[in-house]
């Protein structure tokens, strides 16, 4: 999230795209009636359903399930026509200007751009990025055309990208009726004025898809043409499912990344520490501290141990094999006997990861198995699952019972990136343990095992400093906090913030991002509790938002160039001329405020153009994604219709095709499987479900599996409310014979037919929350999904895929 939740108050027009705001994330409906009530604020919901936030909405969008891009592409396009987008903004704060190398082009037939190449071994296409890269001078400095009309700079080349994408055909692809397309992109585009702002609010019906992360590109397109970004009510604000999905990823949960988002070592291009830095680190702008931040993160992990003479361990730190090690490809190497053991710490694949039922069964290849979670659940008792015979599986599975949320302390990071302390309300039942507790005696004993029998590379775990016992023996929680916030090796003092740390091991943190929330012992930010009774309600001295207690990134472009706000009844920052330095609401997003340099460039710290990206390139390990530099309409894997912008493309071409014959191809398995179905939390039932299947209360109010459709879908099968159906998918196809699941038919006019290019298609929608244990028991709409992802990120697409249904 670049803003946060209590800063929606500030927004003129809202739109909620791929996230169902009121049901999943209702503390952001106070914030939003808030800005509806007080300034007349505009409510956009964009879904295939019509929501519980669409009914509160003053504009309701549906979509196809799958076709962000081709709605975000059509805003885009209309903004560029109309010349709705903000001129100065775009001109200083964003690389519209700047020419690109003049091989780049893109082939409209196949929806591939310059560079593609096969890729044998992700059977899929890998693109060679060299010219998606600027034009430069002699100097080395990039050429920009101010004017904006050359064929070649960013702006151009933008507008013709998606000069395609008009209203007419967004309507033939997404299935939104052209009226409400014009009415949606009218709306919107309104906010690209000073003192006007537009907010986007996105969640999983943004995200998992094969193109995902160019859906959540799409969406910052939008924002910097309007320019919203860095101002009060703006930004690009994902909102997380669960509160502490965003310190999962700030700590590196993604095997891709290393703690501070940093990239993971690779083996190969990374040897040496040397290597690493001089690849990923930037000659400008933030990113050219890397050095500091890794080298103390070394210090952090390995102590006295990395030296300048080892290259401070990091001959010790785990590297890439170029495969990936993400969810989808771990069970597709357990199918295949490469994974022996498998660890899950509060997660429940079986139901909540896609092709489920298909993965039951290959854990059976599986030597050990350890489940750390408050309840046992489908992935802990695989072996009780339909289908299954312990007599036959020779798995041996270890369940720790773990503490809940409240039955711990420690600080958690919310969707606003405010890092707040959560103190335990109650003791844990019986033997289970807190995770910090089981994480702490589990490296122990393994390092102690490693110490005393060796094994593979053993010093990756023999080397590392594991310091964090109490005089009792028992974690202590404060230790972890000082190495996280970042000390000084020499005497342990804390370090102040980011600011303070070195490259020549004199300083050691465990995440660059987070120093500061913990610099005082005594009374720590994180824990800090004072509410803001003046000002924009950012709440400054309640908790800690990284980096450096800052509420809104990138906010020096909520100012001109002479540093004058461009909304002055919403100032997050802006320049004293007579003290000589930056002041306002927030902290100072802006290289050297601290010393009181005026800046006039550089609004985007964090990229090496020190502006915002329309076009987005590859450059020194920072940004530019593997499926383009901009944001294109590819079909979802299983897909009713062909791509009608680029009548020869496949669905993602990057995309790795982990298995064979798994999607739908041709036009008789979309005959089979006519129906697009997609899949949505309830408010009654959380995740996987295995704890609130536990719940009686929770159980009583939504007791069983359903499935949605609409009132025309039940009258052409001869179903109604309350029947049971069949629903099937090619992911259950197998050996000539068709699988299902089954589901309660919920008859809704909440879901309507779509008209997608003439022909009128039905949309099912289908909960993920069930499973085979707990006291409410079902299918999993995930047994349906298919294992394929997005190539940046793997994320399976889990919001679009074709289906067929018939009474059962």
């Amino acid at each position: 999230m670049t803003n946060h939740w209590n800063d929606y108050q500030h927004s003129d027009v809202i739109m909620a795209i791929g996230g169902n705001t009121a049901e999943n994330h209702p503390i952001s409906m106070k914030w939003i009636g808030r800005a509806r009530g007080r300034k007349g604020a505009k409510l956009i919901c964009v879904d295939p359903r019509y929501n519980r936030t669409a009914a509160v909405a003053d504009l309701y969008v549906p979509i196809r399930p799958g076709t962000n891009i081709a709605y975000l592409g059509g805003l885009i396009n209309y903004i560029l026509q109309n010349e709705r987008y903000h001129k100065e903004y775009v001109e200083h704060y964003t690389n519209a200007s700047f020419l690109v190398n003049e091989n780049f082009s893109f082939d409209e037939n196949t929806g591939l751009f310059t560079g593609a190449e096969p890729d044998p071994v992700r059977n899929a296409t890998k693109y060679s990025m060299q010219d998606w890269q600027y034009q430069t001078d002699a100097q080395g400095n990039i050429r920009k055309d101010p004017a904006l009309t050359d064929p070649n700079c960013s702006f151009q080349l933008l507008k013709k990208h998606y000069s395609r994408y008009t209203i007419d055909n967004v309507s033939r692809i997404t299935g939104t009726p052209i009226d409400v397309l014009e009415q949606s992109y009218s709306l919107y585009s309104s906010t690209g004025q000073a003192g006007k702002a537009g907010n986007i609010l996105y969640a999983m019906g943004i995200t998992q898809f094969t193109h995902g992360a160019q859906n959540v590109r799409a969406v910052a397109i939008v924002q910097l043409l309007l320019g919203n970004m860095g101002i009060a009510g703006g930004g690009v604000n994902a909102q997380r499912g669960q509160s502490n999905v965003q310190g999962a990823t700030d700590m590196a949960m993604l095997y891709h990344i290393i703690p501070g988002y940093n990239p993971c070592p690779q083996q190969g291009a990374h040897p040496t520490l040397a290597d690493y830095l001089a690849r990923t680190t930037p000659q400008k702008n933030w990113w050219s501290n890397r050095p500091k931040y890794i080298v103390s993160l070394l210090k952090a992990f390995y102590g006295a141990n990395a030296t300048a003479a080892n290259g401070f361990g990091y001959q010790w730190l785990p590297k890439l094999d170029g495969l990936d090690h993400s969810h989808i490809p771990a069970y597709k190497y357990m199918r295949d006997g490469e994974v022996e053991g498998l660890i899950c710490v509060a997660d429940n694949p079986l139901v909540g990861g896609s092709s489920s039922r298909a993965k039951l069964g290959y854990q059976k290849n599986l030597k050990w198995l350890v489940s750390i979670d408050v309840v046992e659940n489908e992935t802990a008792s695989f072996w009780k699952g339909p289908g299954m015979n312990p007599a036959e599986i020779d798995t041996e599975v270890f369940i720790l019972p773990a503490a809940f949320s409240y039955e711990r302390e420690g600080e958690k990071a919310n969707s606003g990136r405010w890092i707040q302390w959560m103190w335990k309300a109650q003791e844990p039942p019986g033997n289970a343990k807190a995770d910090l507790w089981i994480v702490n005696e589990m490296f122990k004993k393994l390092q102690t095992l490693y110490q005393a029998e060796g094994g593979t590379v053993p010093e990756q775990i023999t080397m590392m400093s594991w310091d964090y016992d109490g005089p009792d023996g028992q974690i202590d929680i404060v230790k972890v906090c000082r190495e996280i916030n970042g000390y000084r090796v020499n005497d342990g003092s804390l370090v102040t913030n980011f600011v303070g740390l070195q490259d020549d091991g004199s300083t050691a943190c465990g995440n660059w991002l987070y120093s500061g929330y913990y610099n005082n012992l005594e009374s720590p930010a994180t824990k800090k509790r004072i509410r803001e009774t003046e000002g924009l309600g950012f709440h400054k001295d309640w908790s800690f938002a990284w980096p450096l207690n800052r509420r809104i990134v990138y906010n020096r472009a909520s100012c001109d160039l002479q540093g004058k706000p461009w909304n002055p009844d919403a100032p997050v920052i802006w320049w004293d001329a007579a003290q000589g330095r930056w002041v306002g609401n927030d902290v100072p997003d802006i290289p050297g405020a601290w010393s009181f340099e005026y800046s006039t460039e550089n609004p985007f710290i964090m990229l090496p153009e020190g502006v915002g990206r329309l076009f987005s390139i590859g450059y020194q390990g920072i940004g530019g994604l593997l499926d383009g530099p901009f944001p294109t309409h590819y079909e979802p894997a299983d897909s009713p219709v062909p791509n009608l912008l680029y009548p020869q493309a496949t669905y993602n071409p990057v995309s790795q095709r982990f298995y064979e014959d798994h999607t739908v191809e041709t036009d008789e398995e979309r005959q089979r499987y006519p129906h697009i179905a997609t899949s949505y939390r309830l408010v009654e039932h959380y995740q996987s479900g295995s704890v609130t299947r536990n719940q009686p209360w929770l159980v009583e109010m939504m007791p069983e599996m359903f499935a949605e459709i609409s009132e025309e879908h039940a009258e052409e099968l001869g179903v109604k409310n309350g029947d049971m159906l069949i629903i099937e998918s090619k992911r259950l196809y197998k050996d000539g014979e068709q699988g299902h699941i089954r589901a309660r038919a919920c008859v809704t006019r909440r879901i309507q037919p779509l008209m997608i290019d003439g022909v009128r298609r039905h949309v099912v929608g289908m909960p993920f929350h069930w499973g085979f244990m707990g006291m409410s028991t079902g299918d999993s709409a995930n047994d349906l999904t298919p294992s394929v992802g997005d190539p940046n990120t793997t994320i399976p697409e889990y919001k679009a895929f074709l289906c067929n249904v018939r009474r059962a």
